[in-house]
């Protein structure tokens, strides 16, 4: 995958002072894991409050997350969080990807201004929803035995 082009350095001393950490302007820079995953084992999205929206696509083999990719409409802290959260996801088992926390997501993009920590929060949301998803559908097909 080709490297983004670097951030205009106006708009990145702009994120920097309203907030949002080096690490979180490298996420909107290089947005890891931004966009579609074909055929994937699960899909889900969801719109937070604000009115930003996630969806989150995962390729699960063996009840682990191999790849993830996510699709965000709204802001840059929306962007942000969501790249990070598919970088702790991939990876992961299902039930470690289900016991993930604000704290770990934050810790992962490092900081956001105060006003944008419910983007994390959908993105976190996204996750957690996807999983329990694929766990009731895989449910689902083991009572159809």
């Amino acid at each position: 995958m080709e490297r983004a082009k670097k951030m205009d350095p106006d708009m990145a001393r702009m994120l920097s002072e309203t907030g949002y950490s080096d690490k979180a302007i490298r996420f909107l820079e290089d947005m890891p894991g931004l966009g579609i995953l074909e055929n994937a084992d699960h899909v889900t999205d969801l719109v937070g409050p604000c009115g930003d929206s996630m969806k989150l696509s995962l390729d699960i083999d063996g009840g682990i997350i191999r790849d993830a990719r996510i699709q965000v409409l709204g802001c840059p802290g929306a962007v942000a969080s969501g790249c990070a959260l598919v970088t702790l996801a991939k990876g992961r088992s299902m039930d470690e990807a289900r016991k993930l926390t604000l704290e770990d997501l934050y810790a992962e993009v490092e900081k956001l201004p105060e006003k944008k920590i419910h983007c994390a929060r959908l993105a976190l949301k996204t996750l957690h929803k996807a999983v329990d998803e694929y766990a009731q559908k895989q449910s689902n097909k083991g009572e159809l035995k």
